[in-house]
C-alpha cells in the first residue's frame, strides 16, 4: 500500500518575464520497503519533485498526499519534522556540534527530552555502522563517508517513515557510495522504510528496486500510480 501518492502533480516557477513548468502532470506512487531512483539530466525536474514530496512547497496543480491526505491539509513544518526525513549531497551537519548533539537536534525539536535523546541517538548512531569514539567528534573530523553515516542516523532518530536522498554519494568515493547505498537497501528491506533517491548515478540506479526516470518534467519510464 503506497504510504505517498503523486497525483497529476504540477510546478512552475514564475517572475515577471517568463513562466517555467518544471513538473508536469506527474502521477506515481512509492511503497514502504522499496528503494526507488528518480534518475534523469539536470534540469529534468528531479530535485523539483523531491522539494514537493518533502514539503518544502506545495504543487502548483495536482497533490502530493503521505498516507492518503495532500499535504496542502497538513502544516509543512510539521510535515517536515514528522513524516518525511531528507538526507543531502553536502551533508548540512552543523559544525559547531558533536556527531551526537547533530542526531539529537532533530530530536529535540520534536519534545524529546535530552537524556531520551542521547540513548536514542546512541541507538541510530549504531545501526549505521558508526563506532562510539566518533560519537563525539566534531564532523570536520569525520570522512565523507562517515558524515553521510551521520546524515542518515539524524534521520532515522525522527518518526519519519520515509528518507528522501538528495544525490546523497555526490561527495563520496565508489566504495562509501557503496556503502551508503547498502545502508539505505537495509533500511527499506529490513527495517520498512520508504527510500527514494535522486541521482545521476548509474550505480544507484542498478542497486534501487525501482528506477524512475524525469525528462523536462515528465516521468518517462517507471511506474504509474
Amino acid at each position: 500500500m503506497a504510504i505517498l501518492t503523486l497525483d497529476n502533480v504540477c510546478y512552475e516557477y514564475k517572475n515577471q518575464y517568463v513562466t517555467v513548468e518544471a513538473v508536469k502532470g506527474i502521477s506515481c506512487e512509492f511503497e514502504p520497503g522499496i528503494v526507488y531512483s528518480l534518475m534523469g539530466a539536470s534540469g529534468s525536474g528531479k530535485s523539483t519533485l523531491l522539494s514537493l514530496m518533502a514539503g518544502l512547497d506545495l504543487p502548483t496543480r495536482g497533490e502530493v498526499r503521505y498516507e492518503g491526505k495532500p499535504t496542502s491539509a497538513f502544516n509543512l513544518d510539521k510535515y517536515r519534522r514528522e513524516s518525511v526525513a531528507v538526507i543531502y549531497q553536502s551533508f548540512y551537519l552543523l559544525p559547531l556540534l558533536t556527531v551526537a548533539e547533530n542526531i539529537m537536534y532533530p530530536m529535540e525539536l520534536n519534545g524529546l527530552r535530552p537524556r531520551a535523546a542521547r540513548k536514542r541517538a546512541k541507538e541510530v548512531h549504531a545501526s549505521v555502522g558508526l563506532t562510539e569514539d566518533e560519537f563525539n567528534r566534531f564532523p570536520s573530523m569525520l570522512s565523507g563517508g562517515q558524515r553521510q553515516r551521520v546524515a542518515i542516523a539524524r534521520a532515522l532518530g525522527t518518526p519519519a517513515r520515509i528518507i528522501l536522498a538528495d544525490e546523497p554519494t555526490g561527495n563520496l568515493d565508489a566504495t562509501n557510495s557503496v556503502l551508503v547505498m547498502e545502508l539505505l537497501q537495509k533500511l527499506a528491506h529490513e527495517d520498512g522504510y520508504c527510500v527514494i533517491v535522486v541521482t545521476h548515478d548509474p550505480m544507484i540506479s542498478e542497486m534501487s528496486d525501482v528506477v524512475l526516470r524525469l525528462s523536462d518534467g515528465l516521468l518517462v519510464d517507471g511506474p504509474a500510480a
